[in-house]
């Protein structure tokens, strides 16, 4: 199967690119980057000489581009992650989110429905059984309060620019279903975590600041409330919906790790107190819990997001395989040997 992942040298893109050949003897994947300052060719070492991965850098905007991807390389079915996605970003320039989020996913649909459909409903005998996958993310169903979950039928209410316009891409991803009749399937999912994710997010801010006995900064109080997903499990999530999914679908993705981000702050401090106490010898300070700072709080910053996946779960007999104690281990000490390889 010739599968096109975008975004592939991103955090989760990459993760999956890597779990899809290791799992997929017979999947050809073709990794289509823009290779900005979110993307990492380093992410893709393992595989960069591999004869079933193929890296184009190129945008998802450039619809002569895209369009040629797809005849070049016979695409049968697309995993689309690429995404502009750190919410402080589309604070300060919204319109790059705009034009990434929506415009390039409308790109990408019209390229796969040109390219594998001849009619309204009607797929071309080569290509019956194409799909396209859309990556989404829990923020499009705004915020929620101190109990309850996002479900499928949640009525979406974005609070930045950044899930503003994935929450557009959303409902693009289901107009292409509803209008041509393509064979489509969306996941939304909480946040992720672990290696190979880029430093502005939050755990590895905390981590790298933590190395660095810099102040950690922690928006507001530090109660908002996450759910994070260790992003194999995510991979494993997708493979599932990717393949087995009902057309139209959208299934959600949770971690069922819910944690307030200073209660994620201390836990790392914690295992680092364990893993790296030498900084008793750099600075007068007994845990790395002293480096924790509360900072201003982001604009419109959402208290909580949860999920709730019965319908993963129940559809496909989906479970875990990382709880958070072993996701968040993992990713300490990728970011630690990290830093090694750095210093030396």
């Amino acid at each position: 199967m010739n599968l096109l992942v975008t975004g592939g040298a991103g955090f989760i893109g990459s993760n999956f690119v890597l779990y899809m050949l290791k799992q997929y003897e017979h999947i050809q994947i073709v990794n289509l980057d823009k290779l900005t300052y979110a993307g990492n060719l380093n992410n893709l070492h393992k595989v960069m000489n591999d004869p079933r991965h193929t890296l184009i850098k190129g945008d998802i905007c450039d619809k002569v581009l895209v369009e040629s991807v797809f005849e070049k390389y016979q695409i049968e079915g697309v995993i689309h992650f690429a995404a502009e996605s750190h919410v402080d970003n589309s604070i300060k320039n919204p319109q790059v989110f705009i034009e990434t989020n929506v415009l390039g996913t409308t790109i990408l649909l019209e390229a796969a429905r040109n390219y594998w459909m001849t009619n309204i409903g009607i797929y071309k005998e080569k290509f019956k059984h194409a799909r396209f996958h859309h990556i989404s993310t829990d923020e499009v169903y705004g915020s929620l309060k101190e109990n309850g979950y996002f479900t499928e039928n949640t009525a979406y209410a974005p609070n930045s620019p950044y899930s503003a316009s994935k929450a557009s891409a959303d409902m693009i991803v289901r107009s292409y279903f509803q209008t041509y009749g393509m064979n489509v399937v969306t996941t939304n999912c909480s946040n992720n975590y672990g290696p190979m994710q880029h430093e502005e997010k939050l755990i590895p801010t905390i981590i790298r600041k933590a190395m660095a006995l810099e102040k950690i900064p922690i928006y507001g109080n530090g109660e908002n409330v996450r759910d994070w997903l260790y992003v194999m499990d995510h991979c494993h999530a997708i493979d599932k919906v990717f393949f087995s999914g009902r057309s139209g679908e959208t299934y959600l993705i949770g971690g069922h790790n819910e944690m307030t981000n200073i209660e994620v702050s201390e836990v790392i401090c914690d295992l680092l107190d364990k893993l790296m106490p030498d900084h008793e010898n750099k600075k007068k300070i007994s845990s790395y819990r002293q480096l924790i700072t509360f900072v201003l709080d982001r604009p419109g910053h959402d208290f909580r997001y949860a999920i709730d996946d019965t319908k993963l779960r129940q559809e496909f007999g989906f479970q875990h395989k990382y709880k958070f104690e072993q996701g968040i281990d993992k990713t300490i000490l990728y970011y630690l040997a990290k830093n090694i390889e750095v210093v030396s």
